[in-house]
């Protein structure tokens, strides 16, 4: 099966590289490789590999900067999907994209939003990240769109990492607690996104239109449990122990404004993929003991 994945220098990707070699050839292409703020770029490297399957884990990820760079983030976020999509579907082909918990505003929220929940973003981000969902949905592609929330990783710009940072710098750390999610390990969102690949494959062969037209929908995908970023980053030094162990300090997010606005709540639920695929994440905590371990 020939394979076209986006995003493979991001924290997704990179992981998702790895996962899919078994499952045929692989063309992972970064931004030199296919800028997603090109169409044309997009249409032609897609036309050229010609694939089966193709995996967008690419996005504008920078979410306080998409505050001032609007148009780029929709050109990634928003249009490209939607080009994607419709090269997929001229392909015979199935799309598969990552979403984002900031498609939910979080408002008046205390139960894990699930797939029929309607989202209502409250920022640059979550708003282009939504208008590619959206695009994908209309386009008329065997899709799976995967939503999921926190990601972190031991490589690229993640809270994770500037937690490990910041204990070497500072002997206080001030952490928001009034922002409630679920942290996510990338190699889960890969190991799980692998898993689910394999029982089309062995549903529908190497031809996964079929199969996957039943199922299309959006579904999220995230570890389980929950907790805010002051309990993410407690965990994370409580399991790496620095010398010296720094203060910790619980703030409200009015103490520690940023350009863009964060959902107060966005839990997801994962029971329709749970049931659909019969795949889970693991719970953060334990995903994050695995993430440490293994660095």
């Amino acid at each position: 099966m020939r394979i076209l994945l986006t995003g493979k220098n991001g924290q997704v990707g990179g992981e998702l590289e790895k996962v899919l070699t078994p499952f045929g050839e692989v063309t992972a292409t970064g931004r030199n490789e296919m800028d997603l703020s090109d169409p044309n770029q997009i249409r032609r490297t897609i036309r050229q590999i010609s694939p089966e399957l193709i995996i967008n884990a690419a996005a504008y990820t920078a979410v306080d900067k998409a505050e001032s760079e609007p148009e780029l983030a929709l050109a990634v976020n928003g249009t490209a999907p939607g080009i994607l999509a419709e090269e997929t579907k001229k392909l015979g082909a199935v799309l598969i994209h990552y979403s984002t918990d900031y498609a939910y505003s979080g408002k008046m929220r205390s139960d894990p939003y699930i797939e029929s929940d309607f989202p209502a973003p409250i920022s640059v981000y979550g708003k282009t990240k939504f208008e590619g969902d959206q695009a994908v949905e209309r386009s008329g592609v065997p899709y799976l769109i995967f939503r999921t929330s926190w990601v972190y990783s031991m490589g690229g710009n993640n809270f994770l990492k500037t937690i490990l940072r910041l204990v070497k710098e500072r002997d206080e750390l001030r952490i928001v607690d009034d922002q409630l999610g679920t942290p996510t390990w990338c190699r889960s969102i890969a190991d799980a996104t692998g898993s689910i690949i394999r029982q089309l494959i062995d549903k529908g062969g190497h031809s996964l239109s079929n199969t996957v037209s039943d199922i299309s929908g959006v579904y999220h995908m995230s570890c389980g449990g929950q907790t805010n970023w002051h309990g993410f980053a407690r965990a994370i030094i409580d399991l790496t122990s620095p010398d010296p162990m720094p203060r910790l300090v619980a703030i409200p997010s009015s103490d520690y404004p940023t350009p863009a606005a964060r959902p107060a709540y966005s839990v997801l639920s994962n029971a329709k993929l749970e049931k659909t695929f019969g795949a889970g994440l693991p719970h953060w905590e334990e995903a994050l003991k695995q993430c440490l371990n293994k660095s």
